[in-house]
């Protein structure tokens, strides 16, 4: 699709030095896909009550063992 905006100059380079990125139509490809990807996350709370841990599920082991690896 083409089209015409226009943008804020700040912004841009700003964005170009965050991502690295080359070209305007890269950048904007970028910026649209992880407003989706933002935009369509679900929330973790969303999953409260829906996770299932197995019976023998011990966090506290589990807090432990990374401890460990640091």
């Amino acid at each position: 699709m083409r089209t015409n905006v226009v943008l804020d100059d700040e912004l841009v380079r700003q964005a170009f030095e965050a991502t690295g990125l080359r070209t305007k139509r890269e950048l904007i490809h970028e910026a649209l896909k992880e407003l989706v990807r933002a935009r369509t996350k679900r929330d973790l709370t969303d999953l409260a009550g829906q996770v299932r841990f197995r019976d023998d599920f011990d966090h506290k082991a589990l807090r432990e063992m990374r401890r460990g690896d640091r």
